[in-house]
């Protein structure tokens, strides 16, 4: 049973994760039209800063913040330097672009911290396990990421789809065009969307920097999962974004918990340790292969009205 709990909460957390990076991934590929592969890159530097300004401060909490800021800051440079000239363009040119800009940040990472990873402790406060259940207890800092993400989360749809501001994005992703006619400033619409989404995977980045270490090209294999949660979500949907991220999380958790145990009854020790994590990425892409064919516009499209 506390196995059971403690991954489950595991396969939360995780998830949770993702959709702070699918969520801005879908944002500027479902509003701006942008195949963006260089997101894994800002997560990958909202790492580094986030390790940088606490060292520098002694706070993780203002480096955290800090980093946030530096993020948001780097994707509206970003955008309004490189990704800029690509609206309207062929996607493979925003393919070859964006590819560009991983190298690019992966070398520039490697000039300015080097090529060993870097670590970024947590306060003590973060680090003492929380009982949540009698006789179950989950360590401080994962159950503070689940908060942070569902709290980004409300707080992301409420702005989407309450507010003036995100009416305005809802129809960009509509009829860019339009709203254009209509004197809304659309090149600036879309410098604030991108550096939403890249304070939003600038956050995915700096919460997953105490468990993993920081390191050159850490925001790669991730970004592969963001863009299957997007695609079985639907492209430009918020509430598509969570959920997918969730189921996305709870398949690679749980699988890579039980599987190795299912496993060793027809396979060796190794052998099963081995597999496991292939065949909880083999479940994944089978569900995005099912719901391309089901619902090809995804499980939750966004309202196209």
């Amino acid at each position: 049973m506390l196995l059971v709990v403690e991954q489950f909460l595991n396969g939360l957390q995780f998830g949770l994760l993702l959709f702070l990076l699918a969520a801005g991934l879908t944002l500027v590929f479902g509003i701006m039209d942008l195949v963006n592969l260089a997101h894994g890159s800002l997560y990958m530097m909202g790492a580094y800063f986030a390790a940088t300004f606490a060292a520098w401060t002694g706070s993780f909490l203002l480096g955290a913040l800090l980093a946030l800021g530096a993020t948001l800051v780097l994707g509206i440079v970003l955008e309004m330097s490189a990704l800029r000239h690509l609206y309207g363009r062929d996607h493979l040119d925003h393919v070859l672009a964006t590819f560009g800009l991983i190298l690019f940040f992966n070398e520039a990472v490697r000039l300015i911290w080097g090529p060993a990873g870097l670590a970024l402790p947590l306060p003590a406060w973060l680090t003492v396990p929380v009982p949540i259940l009698p006789g179950i207890h989950y360590p401080a800092y994962r159950l503070a990421i689940i908060v942070v993400a569902l709290m980004v989360a409300l707080l992301l749809y409420l702005g989407v789809m309450r507010t003036r501001i995100g009416m305005l994005i809802r129809a960009g992703a509509s009829n860019r065009e339009m709203i254009g006619a209509l004197g809304i400033n659309i090149k600036l619409l879309y410098t604030l969307v991108f550096g939403l989404g890249a304070a939003l995977a600038g956050l995915a980045g700096l919460m997953q920097a105490p468990i993993l270490t920081v390191q050159i090209g850490m925001g790669e294999n991730i970004l592969i999962l963001a863009f299957v949660i997007i695609v079985i979500g639907g492209i430009g949907s918020i509430r598509g974004a969570f959920l997918a991220a969730i189921f996305v999380g709870m398949i690679d958790t749980l699988g890579r918990a039980f599987l190795p145990n299912l496993l060793r009854q027809v396979l060796s020790g190794a052998a099963a340790s081995t597999a496991a994590p292939a065949l909880s990425s083999m479940l994944i892409y089978l569900l995005m292969a099912i719901v391309l064919v089901v619902r090809p516009e995804g499980l939750f499209p966004a309202n196209r009205r």
